[in-house]
């Protein structure tokens, strides 16, 4: 009995007005459902019942074309790796093994076969994520804790700037083992096409010390080993001309009520770094500070800088009250104005730059500036260990800088 045929009858049942009516529809209803169920019965294909199971077959020519990693599987099994099923009127194949999840439906097996060899083509293996190793946000949150201890509070802000800026929204949401050599370099490369090779070569070094404790601590290699970036030379910066050291004085001098101008004469004349300034106390003949570049965790070191002829000349118009409180923000506009193409370091270049000018012992020259090291002094630092100068000599070699400009 087709549709129309049940309608038909339904339609005529419901038109008799018989106390039997309901009974007889209920009756043709079921009628219609066993015929309905009967009739799937027999179209059901013959070889898809309960039991065995059953293989889509491949051609070896199919075989031949597919990825090496199922092609293997198919030859070692005879090309019985790949089950299907007949569910709800439809076939269905579910491949799953190696990390690979392939689910296919079709109407028929010519279909559901042409589906899976399309899709099975295009898929990628899942790889299960190793919560044994942390995320790189978390694990650079652990690094930096340690290295607070025994790094400069300075060294740690270039860090984190760093890290926010670049390293964890790029690689922070990545466990440390999925960071491959290749998202690294590409990362970097990216930057250097943008000119920032700078910054490029700082976040290289700052992943190489970050990797090299995390390759130890979960023994995974290190992604850096084959980074490479171009050569990158540190521009340096150059000490003042005299015509330009002349501008800077008057400069000052006509502005000697600000707290920039005072620090910038400080600084032309003592040699200091900006950041030693807070450090710095005044007295009778020289200028005390605290030299900046020293380890966290080693003793302070604390140097006496004599008053040279050249800002003994300028001290009436300093207040060193100011320039010793004076932010690195202000000392910096305040040069730019006059000198665009200086940067505060410079004024301390120019210091060296003159009591070597002036002939002074530049090991003298080293210990007045705070250098460990300088490449032009041939005698080693073992030598300048065992020399102790007299108080006459020390302050007696600043009189040579005296000059006119």
């Amino acid at each position: 009995m087709n549709q129309k045929e049940l309608n038909t009858l339904l339609n005529f049942l419901q038109k008799q007005n018989s106390p039997d009516t309901d009974e007889l529809i209920s009756i043709v209803l079921k009628m219609a459902s066993d015929s309905a169920a009967l009739k799937a019965v027999k179209n059901k294909p013959a070889d898809e019942g309960k039991g065995e199971k059953k293989y889509l077959k491949f051609t070896k020519q199919e075989i031949e074309i597919m990825p090496a990693y199922l092609k293997q599987i198919l030859l070692m099994y005879n090309g019985n790796a790949v089950t299907y099923r007949y569910h709800n009127g439809s076939y269905e194949t579910r491949y799953r093994r190696d990390g690979y999840r392939v689910q296919v439906y079709a109407p028929d097996l010519k279909t559901l076969r042409m589906k899976f060899l399309d899709k099975i083509a295009n898929a990628k293996p899942e790889t299960k994520e190793d919560t044994s190793v942390p995320l790189m946000k978390d694990f650079i949150s652990e690094w930096l804790k340690v290295k607070t201890v025994t790094v400069k509070d300075s060294t740690i802000k270039s860090y984190t700037t760093l890290i926010d800026s670049h390293i964890n929204p790029n690689f922070g949401g990545k466990r440390i083992s999925a960071i491959t050599r290749s998202d690294v370099q590409n990362y970097l490369t990216d930057l250097v096409k943008q000119e920032k090779n700078r910054t490029a070569q700082k976040l290289k070094q700052l992943l190489s010390a970050i990797f090299d404790v995390a390759s130890e601590d979960y023994g995974i290699k290190s992604p850096m080993v084959k980074v490479e970036l171009p050569h990158y030379e540190v521009q340096k910066g150059t000490s003042l001309t005299k015509a330009e050291e002349r501008l800077l004085v008057d400069y000052c001098l006509k502005r000697k009520n600000t707290t920039a101008a005072s620090a910038v004469l400080v600084l032309l004349y003592t040699g200091m770094r900006v950041g030693e300034l807070k450090s710095a106390k005044l007295y009778d003949n020289y200028i005390e500070c605290e030299t900046e570049k020293i380890r966290k965790g080693y003793a302070a070191v604390f140097r006496k800088i004599p008053i040279s002829p050249m800002l003994r000349r300028v001290m009436p118009y300093i207040d060193f009250a100011k320039a010793f409180s004076a932010s690195r923000d202000w000392i910096k506009t305040f040069l730019k104005d006059i000198l665009p193409s200086h940067h505060t370091h410079e004024l301390r270049y120019t210091f060296i730059t003159r009591a070597k000018e002036a002939g002074c012992n530049l090991e003298l020259v080293m210990l007045w500036d705070g250098h460990k090291f300088d490449a032009h002094v041939k005698s080693s630092a073992v030598d300048r260990g065992y020399t102790t100068y007299s108080n006459e000599y020390y302050f007696k070699e600043i009189e040579k800088i005296d000059y006119d400009f």
